[in-house]
C-alpha cells in the first residue's frame, strides 16, 4: 500500500474504534453484558447499596424517634411541674397567661418552689445541673425601664426608655431556708408599669433509660429551661413562655451489664460495611465520569479535525452522566453520615440533627437514582424525558409567577397582618397562600378575618378572591399545560423518532466505505482489538 492509503486506513481505524467506544459507552448495563459479557458491577452495587442504606436509615430513624419522644415528653412534664395552672395545652405561641399582679407573683413563686422540691415531685430521672456560672440553682432576671412616673387617668407619662436588667441567683441552700426570706427581698417588688419581663432559668440533668429496651446505650441530657413572663405589651395580660433546650452529652460513667455492648458492636460493623459499599460505588462512578471526559475529548478532537466545526453543547453534555454525579453526592453524604452515626452510637458525638439530614438526603438521592434503571424501558422513560424537556420552561414560568406571589405575600402581610393570625408574619403568609393554591383552608382563611374595619374586610375579600382566581384558574392551569405540552412532544418523538444530533448521526454512519469493508474488515477488527488490548486500554470505557 502507498503512504496515503495507509494514512487513510489508519484514519478509518481510529474512526471505527472511536465509534465502537462511543456505542459501548452509551449502552445500558444489560446491553454491555450481551455485547462483551461485562458484568454490571455498578448496577449490582447500587442495588445492594439501596438495601443497605435504607436498612441503616430505618434503624437510625427508630433510634432518633426515641430521642425526639424523650425530649417532647420531658418538655410537657416540665410545663406541668413549673407552670401554675397549666391546662396541658398551650394557649397560643405561649403556654399560659396571667391577668393580675397576685397571679403573677404566685406563678413566679410557684416555679421557684417546684424547682426546690423537684426530687420529691418528678417521676423522671432528673437531677440539678450547673448553669453558665457553674452554679446549681435558679437565676431570676427582670428587665424594666428606668424610674419614671405614669398617670393614665391624666394621660401623663414620664419614663426613661433605657432598659435595666437586674438578676438574682437562688441556690439550693437559699431555697432551703424560710421562703419569706427571699420572697420579701426588694428584688421581687415589681413595678408593673415599667416591667418588661421576668426570666427564670435553670438547668436540669436527665438520663434516657428507654434506649436500653432497644439494646442501645442510654443518653445523658442537659435541659436548659427558661420561663419568661412577658409584659412588653403592657396590655393587662402577661404571657408566660416556657422553653426547654435539650442537649445530649456523653455520659461520664456507664456500667451496664447484658448484651447491649455486643449489639452496639454489630451495628458499628454494619455501618462500616455501608461505608465500604459507598466507597466502592464512589470510586466506580468517579472512574466512569473521568473516562467519559476522556472519550468526550477524543470525540471533540476528531469532530473538529474531520468536519472543521465544534460539537453542539447538547452533545457535549451527553458525555457527563448526571446520574453518576447524583450517586457521588449521595455516597459522600452517606459516608459522612455513617461516620457521624458510628460516633453517636459509640456516644462520642451527639449531633443527631446533622446526621439525620445527611442520611435522609442521601437515601432520597439513592431512591431517586433508581429511576435511571427504570428509564431503560420505554414505558418508564417517559417521566424522565418529560422532566428534562419541561424543566427549563417550568423554571422560567416559576420565576415570573414568583414575582406575583411575592407581591401578594407582602401585600397580605402589611394589610391583613393585624386582623388575621395567618398573616402575622411573612413566613406564615407565604405558607397560607401556598395552602390556598392547593385548595386547603379556604373557608377558614375567609372566616377568620376580624370585621373590626369594614374597609379592611372588603379589601380582604378582593385580595383573596383575586389571588385564588389568578393562581388556581390561570397560573396553575398554565403550569400544568407546560408539562402536558412537553409530555405530548416526547410521545410524538417516541413514535416518530427523536431529532438526530451530531453525535447520533456519527454513531449511525458506516465505519468505512463498502469497498474498504470488503477488503479489510477483518484487518480493521484486528487493529481495533489490538489497540484496545494495548497501550490505549484506558480509552475503553466502562459506563
Amino acid at each position: 500500500m502507498t503512504g496515503s492509503a495507509m494514512a487513510h486506513l489508519d484514519s478509518e481505524v481510529k474512526e471505527e474504534c472511536l465509534r465502537e467506544d462511543l456505542k459501548f459507552y452509551f449502552m445500558n448495563p444489560c446491553e454491555k453484558f450481551r455485547a462483551r459479557q461485562q458484568i454490571p458491577w455498578k448496577m449490582g452495587l447500587q442495588i445492594l447499596k439501596i438495601v443497605m442504606v435504607t436498612t441503616q436509615l430505618v434503624r437510625f430513624g427508630l433510634s432518633n424517634q426515641l430521642v425526639v419522644a424523650f425530649k417532647e415528653e420531658n418538655t410537657v412534664a416540665f410545663k406541668h411541674l413549673f407552670l401554675k395552672g397549666y391546662s396541658g395545652v398551650d394557649e397560643d405561641e405561649y403556654s399560659c397567661s396571667v391577668y393580675t399582679q397576685e397571679d403573677t407573683y404566685e406563678s413566679i413563686y410557684f416555679a421557684i418552689s417546684q424547682f426546690h422540691r423537684l426530687r420529691n415531685l418528678s417521676l423522671g430521672t432528673l437531677g440539678y445541673g450547673e448553669n453558665e456560672d457553674n452554679r446549681i440553682g435558679l437565676k431570676v432576671c427582670k428587665q424594666h425601664y428606668k424610674k419614671g412616673t405614669m398617670f393614665p387617668s391624666n394621660e401623663t407619662l414620664n419614663i426613661d426608655s433605657d432598659i435595666e436588667i437586674d438578676c438574682i441567683h437562688l441556690d439550693l441552700q437559699t431555697l432551703s431556708k424560710d421562703p419569706q426570706d427571699w420572697k420579701n427581698s426588694s428584688f421581687f417588688r415589681l413595678e408593673f408599669y415599667r416591667l418588661l419581663q421576668v426570666e427564670i432559668s435553670f438547668h436540669l440533668k436527665g438520663i434516657d433509660l428507654q434506649t436500653i429496651h432497644s439494646r442501645e446505650l442510654p443518653d445523658c441530657y442537659i435541659f436548659q429551661n427558661t420561663i419568661i413572663f412577658d409584659n412588653k405589651a403592657h396590655s393587662g395580660k402577661i404571657k408566660i413562655y416556657f422553653d426547654s433546650d435539650a442537649n445530649i452529652e456523653e455520659c461520664k460513667d456507664l456500667n451496664i451489664s447484658g448484651s447491649i455492648q455486643k449489639n452496639t458492636q454489630y451495628v458499628l460493623v454494619f455501618d462500616a460495611f455501608v461505608i465500604v459499599i459507598c466507597l466502592a460505588s464512589l470510586i466506580l462512578c468517579t472512574r466512569s465520569i473521568v473516562l467519559g471526559l476522556r472519550l468526550r475529548k477524543r470525540f471533540l478532537d476528531f469532530f473538529l479535525e474531520k468536519y472543521k466545526r465544534c460539537v453542539c453543547n447538547a452533545d457535549q453534555w451527553e458525555f457527563i452522566n448526571r446520574w453518576y454525579i447524583l450517586v457521588i453526592i449521595s455516597d459522600l453524604m452517606t459516608i459522612i453520615g455513617s461516620i457521624l452515626k458510628m460516633e453517636i452510637k459509640a456516644k462520642n458525638l451527639t449531633n443527631y440533627d446533622l446526621c439525620s439530614i445527611l442520611l435522609g438526603t442521601s437515601t432520597l438521592f439513592v431512591w431517586v437514582g433508581v429511576i435511571r434503571y427504570l428509564g431503560y424501558f420505554q414505558a418508564y422513560n417517559v417521566l424522565i424525558l418529560t422532566m428534562q424537556a419541561s424543566l427549563p420552561k417550568v423554571l422560567r414560568f416559576c420565576a415570573c409567577a414568583g414575582m406575583i406571589y411575592l407581591g401578594y405575600t407582602f401585600c397580605g402581610w402589611i394589610v391583613l397582618g393585624p386582623y388575621h393570625d395567618k398573616f402575622e408574619n411573612l413566613n406564615t403568609v407565604a405558607e397560607c397562600l401556598f395552602s390556598l393554591v392547593n385548595g386547603d383552608d379556604m373557608y377558614a382563611t375567609f372566616a377568620h378575618i376580624q370585621q373590626k374595619s369594614l374597609l379592611v374586610w372588603l379589601f380582604s375579600r378582593l385580595y383573596l378572591y383575586s389571588f385564588i382566581s389568578l393562581f388556581i384558574y390561570m397560573i396553575l392551569s398554565l403550569f400544568i399545560a407546560i408539562i402536558t405540552d412537553s409530555y405530548d412532544t416526547i410521545k410524538k418523538y417516541q413514535q416518530n423518532g427523536f431529532p438526530a444530533t451530531d453525535l447520533q448521526e456519527f454513531l449511525k454512519e458506516c465505519g468505512s466505505k463498502e469497498k474498504c469493508q470488503k477488503e479489510s474488515s477483518s484487518f480493521l477488527s484486528c487493529i481495533c482489538c489490538l489497540r484496545r488490548n494495548g497501550s490505549d486500554d484506558h480509552l475503553t470505557l466502562i459506563n
